[in-house]
């Protein structure tokens, strides 16, 4: 499909996504054949002109981009960079961008992408209106989408008096990895599976991403959202939609996001009683962070989807900072028979049920989890697994990452794994009750699974991380 010429425009381009992601993204978008007639024009706050942008982006791909481009290919890449100085308001930005539509000719589309912190989002918006550049454009946003329900309504108000519904993309990169896609492909695409994907076979589903890594530069941001806000409404919230979804009619992106909000419309508000909160030791030494926060870098909840498929099964949501590994993945416990015909002492059970599990890491994989016979005498059982790699898959090489993918998805128009407004004011009103009477915070130990109360929520179930087995690699 030939694809139309572009004008990006990508405010907060010193910032470290644009660095790590979005520059390293564009460029691979260009050199497999994706933007082939496109200007990308950067803007920020900071002290910078073309050639210092050039550098700063030539620095990023060569650190970040896998494998780091040719001489040859970075020349022709850097024709592309245009520079818009922030300072210089709506008009230098009108300035630069009509400059970059001139060169390109005709009436070339317009993507904005916001890499801005939250609090600057509106005036973005505000000034890409006053530069008279909403018309033929896109705007990307990033998360999170408000911190309640009264602030998502305000922000979908504000960018609504600027534009259309249709006109705004919701980022989740979670939802641009090729193994959340592949959820849709797995369910739907295989009479095997989709039969039994219901509270009848299903005893329950994790959805864990704990994380290594503490906040770095994003403390004072942290301070005022939290773990939830951050990571529950606007990432896990968004995976399960995938996970538990009716089929929808068509693959199209309004039947999708369709059944998806069905999903949020059907889902129970979020009891304070089913979370736990966590901080790790150490936080409230954390520069401007205050002796007495109450800030969560942890949280774990359980949560309900009530309608006909789901009623009863629980799902359990984790993530957290300083964790004792990264993760993410998509957890599918089985039920166990009915009635067990093996003697006592066999193994049967002994590491609990059987799981189907969905690893959303950049090297994707799949396994399925299973009891069978140890070799030798007598009936004895241990687990086994069936394991597959998407990154073996010959066609992994030219696959597009996370946020590649959701940007040249944007600049199609297509909303399929973006976020709609209706979606996230649901999901904030059904957390209300735990903004309103949040639980206290627990103390955890960096490096650990985080506070010990977790292990009371899920019971009489467990954990699936740490697994009962690791991942095997392929060995050369």
């Amino acid at each position: 499909m030939e694809t139309q010429p572009y004008v990006i425009v990508l405010f907060g381009a010193t910032g470290d996504l644009a660095r790590r992601k979005l520059l390293p993204g564009l460029l691979h978008l260009w050199q497999a054949g994706l933007l082939p007639q496109a200007r990308i024009v950067g803007t920020s706050l900071d002290e910078m002109d073309l050639d210092k942008f050039r550098t700063l982006a030539r620095d990023a791909v060569v650190e970040f981009s896998k494998p780091a481009p040719t001489e040859e290919a970075w020349a022709e890449f850097a024709e592309l960079l245009r520079w818009a100085p922030g300072e210089g308001g709506a008009d230098a930005l009108a300035t630069a961008v009509h400059r970059a539509e001139a060169e390109l000719g005709g009436q070339p589309q317009l993507l904005h992408y916001l890499s801005v912190p939250p609090k600057a989002a509106l005036a973005v918006v505000h000034e890409i209106d006053e530069a008279g550049l909403a018309s033929r454009s896109r705007i990307i946003m990033e998360k999170p989408f408000g911190t309640d329900l009264a602030s998502a309504r305000r922000l979908n108000a504000a960018l609504h008096e600027v534009f259309r519904e249709d006109q705004i993309f919701r980022i989740d990169h979670f939802l641009g990895k090729e193994a959340a896609q592949n959820i849709l492909a797995f369910r739907f695409a295989n009479g095997l599976f989709e039969p039994i994907w219901n509270r009848n076979h299903i005893d329950h589903v994790q959805i864990d991403v704990p994380e290594t890594l503490g906040l770095g530069g994003r403390i004072g941001f942290y301070e005022e959202t939290g773990a939830y806000k951050d990571m529950v409404v606007t990432h896990l919230f968004q995976v399960l939609g995938f996970v538990g979804m009716e089929p929808p009619t068509a693959l199209t992106p309004y039947a999708i996001t369709e059944e998806k909000n069905k999903v949020f419309r059907s889902m129970l508000p979020i009891e304070p009683a089913d979370v736990v909160r966590g901080q790790y030791a150490g936080y409230r030494d954390e520069p401007a962070v205050s002796d007495d926060s109450e800030t969560e870098t942890f949280i774990a909840l359980r949560c309900w989807i009530d309608n006909w498929r789901w009623a009863g099964v629980p799902f359990y949501l984790r993530t957290g900072k300083k964790l004792a590994e990264g993760a993410r993945i998509i957890s599918i416990a089985f039920r166990e028979p009915p009635k067990s015909m093996f003697p006592e002492g066999s193994g049967v059970g002994a590491q609990g049920p059987d799981h189907l599990t969905f690893d959303l890491a950049d090297r994707a994989r799949l396994s399925l989890s299973f009891y069978g016979k140890k070799p030798g005498h007598g009936m004895r059982m241990d687990k086994y697994s069936m394991q597959f790699s998407f990154h073996e898959d010959p066609g992994a090489v030219s696959a597009l990452e996370a946020y590649e993918r959701l940007i040249y998805d944007a600049m199609r128009g297509d909303h399929t794994l973006f976020t709609t407004a209706d979606g996230i004011e649901q999901l904030w009103s059904l957390s209300q009750q735990l903004l309103d009477h949040p639980p206290p915070v627990r103390v955890y130990p960096a490096g650990s699974w985080g506070p010990n109360a977790i292990h009371q929520l899920i019971a009489p179930h467990a954990w699936r991380l740490p697994f009962e087995r690791p991942w095997r690699d392929k060995t050369v």
